[in-house]
């Protein structure tokens, strides 16, 4: 009797037609809602707590360190069941997520890691291999021969993977030498200067690598206002405009391509199944790969990168991705 009376509870806990996890909620701060990468990421995100009925707090940081740490905060007063943060600067996130660790709430990052605090899991793309892809394709493009900078943003973990890829690859290229590493800051406007000062430094420069695309675009743009011709620019995100400019024939001849919907719904999955009691990975990396014109021009409009991950494709289907190890 007293199992029938529970079960019954249960049941009304839910209410009727109510998915099984509609009481779960899960604060969300992004880093902004001004990059395509992380709307896409939300996009995933809400997905997947659709399929596993969980309700979304999503805010954004825009870029605010101190904002999100009050956002954090506010999820923890909030009593939420989990937190998910892509940090604007992965020290200073730590005061929110020790607030959340002693609220005894679980924490996961996505995109971007943190270095203080104690987190469940990271979700990102294998940041590692997207650098080595950027390199390998670079000294391809120079026939393993050449000077080459880096628009960096060192404050940022993930694009600290991305660079020691990039600087691994080309160690396997003795010819290269990197001759700049300098921080634009992943701002356009910040990243054009830093590689106006590169270019007046190194009037032999051959190739540039941009951590994301506002830094291989800022780069395009101090490369085409100094009139310089035969520089090579990588980046990395794949957005619409890098694209636009690699299919023109510009100097930005190729990108890494990221999967953020992925990252997103496989955030999600990771919660649910922490929630569920499973132990779950301290990362889980997302495939990466990498368009050149080629490859783009190969692909119909309906099957391009950033339109298949914001469909929820998965990472590789039909997409040019990392060679086989």
């Amino acid at each position: 009797m007293w199992a029938a009376v529970l079960a019954l509870g249960a049941g009304l806990a839910c209410g009727p037609g109510e998915p099984e996890n509609a009481g779960t909620t899960i604060g969300v701060s992004l880093l902004t809602r001004a990059h395509v990468f992380y709307r896409d990421l939300e996009d995933g995100l809400r997905a997947g707590a659709a399929e596993q009925g969980y309700q979304l707090l999503v805010n954004a940081a825009e870029w605010d360190a101190g904002r999100q740490i009050s956002q954090l905060e506010d999820f923890t007063t909030r009593g939420v069941d989990a937190i998910i943060v892509c940090p604007v600067d992965s020290n200073g996130i730590g005061a929110g997520i020790r607030t959340a660790n002693r609220a005894r709430i679980p924490v996961f990052t996505a995109d971007i890691a943190s270095t203080a605090g104690e987190v469940v899991s990271h979700i990102a793309s294998d940041n590692l291999a997207g650098g080595r892809l950027a390199g390998e394709y670079l000294a391809g493009r120079l026939g393993g021969r050449g000077r080459v900078a880096i628009i960096n943003q060192p404050a940022i973990t993930s694009v600290l993977d991305r660079v020691q890829g990039f600087r691994e690859a080309l160690a396997r290229h003795p010819g290269i030498e990197i001759v700049a590493d300098v921080d634009g800051l992943g701002l356009r406007d910040r990243a054009l200067q830093a590689a106006a000062d590169v270019l007046q430094a190194n009037p032999q420069l051959d190739g540039v690598f941009g951590i994301n695309d506002d830094s291989a675009l800022g780069a395009l743009d101090a490369v085409e206002d100094f009139g310089r011709e035969g520089i090579v620019i990588v980046g990395y995100d794949a957005t619409p405009p890098a694209r636009d400019a690699i299919l023109k024939g510009r100097a930005l001849k190729a990108d890494v391509v990221q999967y953020p919907f992925e990252i997103g719904r496989r955030t999600i999955d990771t919660i649910a199944r922490h929630l569920a009691g499973e132990e779950v990975p301290a990362v889980v990396p997302v495939e990466v790969g990498i368009v050149d014109r080629d490859r783009l021009l190969e692909a119909s409009p309906e099957r391009e990168p950033a339109t298949r991950a914001a469909a929820g494709a998965e990472p590789g289907d039909g997409a040019p991705g990392p060679p086989a190890p």
